[in-house]
């Protein structure tokens, strides 16, 4: 009598030993690095080569940008608190990091929101001139992905209490973390050279 034979383990490793969600992640993670790139080099290039004002000098607030920005790199250290509670099991802490992270995220929000409403009000918007027209695309660009990154988030934090997210899928929280940091990251080299690098 013929033993049935057992099905194999399904490995989802790629032949760089990355999971292929993971390996996927760093391409778009990749791609997305070609697109920021571009929208601050067309940034810097026409900062300088508005004929009307305002300028980046008239309106720039850097304390509050500052405080904004800190807010946001603080939202990466509750991601990894987050990611490390779930890889020990541990359900509840990762809850409340992943609600700290969200919340940390749409408080960045809600000040870019408010400069934006203050730059308006003081005459800067896509069309006034080339500053306002590649400082409004670069940093919606990124604030249409830390959007994205917070509906992850609350996503992941919803699909916790189905069931959906255990210390076996800790990749899940991984790969949202990975998006996260990357939004931190390229942060940071828009403040820097959008906010304190500026024209003599």
């Amino acid at each position: 009598m013929a033993h049935a034979v057992a099905a194999p383990t399904t490995h989802l490793e790629t032949n760089t030993g990355l999971d292929n969600r993971k390996l996927l992640m760093w391409l778009f993670l990749g791609s997305e690095c070609l697109f920021f790139g571009s929208f601050i080099s067309a940034y810097l290039l026409y900062r300088n080569r508005s004929i009307t004002g305002p300028y980046p000098k008239d309106l720039f607030d850097i304390p509050f940008t500052s405080v904004s920005s800190f807010v946001l790199l603080m939202s990466s250290v509750s991601m990894v608190l987050a990611l490390a509670a779930i890889q020990k099991g541990d359900l509840r802490r990762m809850r409340i990091w992943l609600l700290a992270t969200s919340f940390l995220g749409l408080v960045f929000l809600g000040g870019q929101a408010y400069e934006f409403t203050a730059f308006y009000r003081e005459g800067l918007t896509l069309k006034t001139n080339m500053f306002g027209t590649t400082f409004f695309v670069l940093t919606g660009f990124h604030g249409a992905h830390v959007t994205v990154g917070v509906l992850m988030l609350m996503s992941m934090w919803a699909a916790s209490f189905k069931g959906k997210i255990t210390q076996e899928s800790s990749l899940n929280i991984e790969l949202v973390g990975l998006y996260w940091h990357f939004v931190d990251i390229v942060w940071i080299v828009i403040f820097t050279m959008i906010y304190l690098v500026q024209p003599s």
